[in-house]
């Protein structure tokens, strides 16, 4: 049996509102939901991206967010997003001067290339693409 793809990933952020204009932004999307979750627990944005991918951004009330993401602290290191090859990975790196989000450039190694990333609280994010691509 195959190990099944990833469907969404969700992240907490200290300022819903800073965060979903930033990712709106960056996915060039608006929310597919905006919503206090069922239960009342936490409240989600979700933007629906191309594949079929959802990205989550949660805040939970009555939660002190302020702290800002390390990648070095149990949990989460990155989030990475796929790309097809060099002239995608090359575009993206463009887009977010165009947006003015700071990154690393793309940087080369022998398991792939990317390029780096950071959001509103920090939180790791790469365009990635595969070794040969």
């Amino acid at each position: 049996m195959a190990f099944p793809g990833l469907q969404h990933v969700a992240i907490t952020v200290s300022d819903l509102n800073r965060s979903t204009e930033w990712y709106s932004r960056l996915f060039d999307a608006e929310p597919a939901l905006d919503e206090d979750e069922e239960s009342g627990d936490f409240h989600h944005t979700v933007f629906a991206l191309d594949g079929g991918m959802l990205f989550g951004l949660h805040t939970h009330p009555g939660r002190d967010a302020k702290d800002r993401f390390v990648e070095t602290r149990t949990g989460l290191d990155h989030v990475g997003f796929a790309l097809s090859g060099t002239t995608e990975l090359e575009q993206w790196r463009d887009r977010l001067d165009e947006l003015g989000i700071a990154h690393g450039g793309i940087k080369k190694a022998h398991y792939g290339s990317g390029v780096s990333f950071r959001d509103p609280d920090n939180i790791a994010l790469e365009f990635f693409i595969a070794p040969g691509t």
